[in-house]
């Protein structure tokens, strides 16, 4: 019906240590590296943000999907730092490569899963032939209140997948699953700088409640068990929590090293599961098969089973890799990250 034929990553060049902000607020970068299990985190530069992100992401999908802007059918952007509160990021990207007027554009929140959202959607508008083409990305430049856990491990960095007809896929989308509940754990009221989260207390009854519960659901679905994938990349708020559900799950650690990005570039909350899965594409062999789920507070989950089709290896040079892009880097300081920030606000 529709699968996957073209995607893209973008990581910004900037990083700052984990030891850099643990010295501005006098804490043991030791002991905060091991907690969160981050050693560097990916950070905007002055003229960069989401919009600009998801804009270099989506070039790089359409490169390898071969195909002309004007053939895209729609564009969802998912996002938790979109630059306007009022004024679409997926107008701004759409006008950038070229894909306007005749299409269908918005954005989608729903915190770090708004991305899978959006590719959830963009397959089923091309499986029932509404569209030909459709393109998803998850991007953000998330904001942690500054000495917060979150200043830590908030990143910056997006992801775009370009959905079409299966006979041009690089990976087919074989079935997709989502668990979803009310449940407190990280949000963000209007008006509010920075957003609050319930700490260590909401990591069983939010993120591995719902990303468990997404996966099983597609292993039930599939009639697939764990043993018959070869890949597989959850949601990455740390490294630990992704170790740890792969470990409830029977999952070997080296199943989840290729996405595991968070210790090098932070989490890049709607893009983060999304660049993972790019980070696999650079590698994985045709008839490879990945298990993806996402999570976002909220809460909810999206599993995806996916198989790598032998035309990626035509495709796949086409734009960088996103290792490319998080071995191209340089180091700022403290004082340099607050600038690129932007206006901070205790």
């Amino acid at each position: 019906m529709a699968g996957i034929v073209g995607y893209g990553a973008y990581v910004p060049f900037y990083r700052i240590k984990t030891a850099e902000i643990a010295k501005v607020w006098a804490e043991e970068p030791e002991r905060i590296e091991k907690g969160l299990g981050i050693k560097e985190k990916a950070v905007g530069g002055t003229d960069e943000d989401a919009a600009t992100i998801a804009v270099e992401a989506a070039r790089n999908a359409m490169r390898r999907s071969g195909i002309v802007a004007t053939d895209l059918g729609a564009i969802y952007v998912g996002s938790e730092s979109h630059p306007y509160a009022v004024k679409p990021t997926a107008t701004i990207v759409a006008e950038a490569i070229g894909a306007t007027p005749n299409l269908t554009a918005a954005d989608l929140e729903f915190a770090c899963k708004a991305g899978t959202a959006g590719l959830q959607m963009v397959f089923g508008m091309t499986a029932a032939g509404m569209i030909k083409y459709g393109m998803t990305i998850g991007t953000d430049t998330a904001q942690g209140r500054p000495g917060d856990a979150l200043e830590y491990s908030a990143g910056s960095g997006g992801a775009a997948f370009i959905i079409g007809p299966d006979k041009e896929a690089i990976a087919s989308i074989d079935a997709t699953f989502s668990f979803t509940t009310d449940t407190p754990d990280f949000w963000r009221r209007q008006h509010a700088v920075y957003p609050s989260h319930g700490g260590r207390f909401t990591g069983e009854p939010a993120y591995f409640k719902h990303v468990l519960g997404a996966t099983k659901g597609l292993l039930e679905k599939t009639k697939t068990k764990v043993s018959d994938y070869d890949y597989v990349v959850f949601h990455q708020p740390n490294a630990k929590f992704p170790l740890a559900a792969a470990k409830e799950l029977g999952i070997t650690p080296e199943k989840v090293k290729t996405g595991l990005l968070t210790p090098v570039i932070g989490n890049t909350y709607s893009g983060a599961s999304m660049l993972g899965l790019t980070a696999i594409f650079d590698e994985a062999k045709p008839g490879s098969r990945i298990l993806m789920t996402s999570f976002g507070s909220g809460a909810g989950s999206d599993s995806f089973a996916i198989t790598i089709k032998d035309r990626i290896e035509k495709v796949r040079n086409k734009a960088p890799a996103t290792k490319d892009y998080i071995e191209r880097k340089k180091y700022i300081d403290y004082a340099t990250y607050l600038k690129y920030r932007g206006k901070v606000k205790v």
